[in-house]
């Protein structure tokens, strides 16, 4: 079943990667899980106390991210200090540094923690298909658009799949999907990033959105070049959707950056264009949603081709789950033939 959207959608908005330490695990003192040679070995709540502080250089952030108390993060980290026999961090009254020991073993520590999730992932994925977790990642372009359709064919057909959503940008999903954090991306695409493997769900076209007395409102067959003239409203930076609408302005012979007025949302750069301010680009899975709100714009289409998006499923190359990921997909794209779309193959 579905839970809560448990991500923001700022830039730089990511949740721990760590995952939550239980009240029966191993915490400050506790002696690790076994020996090598004789030596004591660090558990995992040591392991993951000590990432999370590498992570956010805050001992009070560290504990709150992996839900630990603060004395208990204190402690486990000292205790792995210990057990390693060297100086992980540099301490002071005002803030925590990793010692130079202590930034070539979190790189290390994170690689153990992303490997105990692998493991812990394979062996749910082997007890049964579409069971248990599945930690979904989408950017704010796409989640209020295509959610709707995901998480009706979630609890129609996959009841005993507990769906976890994370709405952020698509740096922190990337991060996210290779770190562990998260299982599955859903994003717009060509990322053209090694070890990630993308399964496209279709394409879209963009209009293009203006206020009711504009020129172009309401037009068909609108040619791409009209956008070398136009005050176009942009997303903030870091959306992929800027990117993508910069990119189409350059293709229509604009070398200069159009940019003006930002918004952190399409929501809020609709009603920009319907004040007045100027004109903007909207994917076809955003129309409905978006121009409703107001009386005062009109949407204009352009002239074929039209400029698109891709819309696809992302996943770590070689995922244990893949076959399930790759069935979703499948799935996915018959739920979404209803929307103004064009459905891909797998091998699109």
């Amino acid at each position: 079943m579905a839970s809560p959207i448990g991500g923001t959608g700022g830039a730089g908005a990511s949740a721990s990667p760590l995952g939550r330490v239980g009240p029966g695990r191993a915490g400050a003192g506790g002696r690790a899980g076994g020996k090598g040679n004789g030596r004591r070995q660090p558990s995992l709540a040591q392991l993951r106390a000590f990432a999370a502080v590498a992570e956010h250089l805050h001992f009070r952030d560290a504990a709150a991210a992996i839900g630990m108390s603060q004395p208990a993060l204190s402690g486990a980290v000292s205790a792995l200090e210990e057990i390693l026999g060297v100086t992980l961090l540099e301490r002071t009254t005002r803030k925590v540094l990793l010692s130079p020991a202590g930034e070539r073993l979190a790189v290390r520590t994170k690689a153990v923690l992303s490997e105990v999730g692998a493991l812990m992932e394979e062996a749910e994925a082997v007890r049964a298909p579409f069971t248990g977790a599945l930690r979904l990642g989408v950017i704010p372009t796409v989640a209020p658009y295509l959610l709707p359709t995901v998480l009706r064919l979630v609890h129609d057909r996959y009841p005993d799949l507990d769906l976890q959503v994370h709405e952020e940008q698509t740096a922190s999903l990337l991060e996210g999907l290779t770190v562990g954090r998260l299982d599955l991306l859903l994003l717009a695409v060509p990322l053209g990033m090694p070890g990630v493997t993308e399964l496209p769900l279709f394409d879209e076209d963009f209009v293009l959105v203006t206020p009711l007395d504009h020129w172009l409102g309401g037009r068909e067959g609108i040619p791409r070049e009209a956008l070398r003239e136009l005050r176009l409203l942009l997303l903030d930076e870091g959306h992929c959707l800027r990117d993508q609408a910069l990119d189409i302005c350059r293709e229509a012979g604009r070398a200069d950056a159009p940019v003006t007025t930002t918004a952190a949302g399409l929501s809020t750069l609709v009603q920009l264009v319907a004040g007045g301010l100027g004109v903007t680009l909207l994917p076809r899975t955003a129309v409905k949603v978006e121009t409703t709100r107001s009386n005062q714009l009109l949407t204009g289409y352009f002239a074929d081709p039209a400029p698109t998006r891709r819309i696809a499923l992302a996943m770590r190359a070689g995922a244990a789950r893949g076959p399930e990921y790759q069935e979703l997909a499948e799935a996915l794209r018959e739920a979404l033939r209803p929307l103004p779309v064009r459905v891909l193959g797998p091998e699109a």
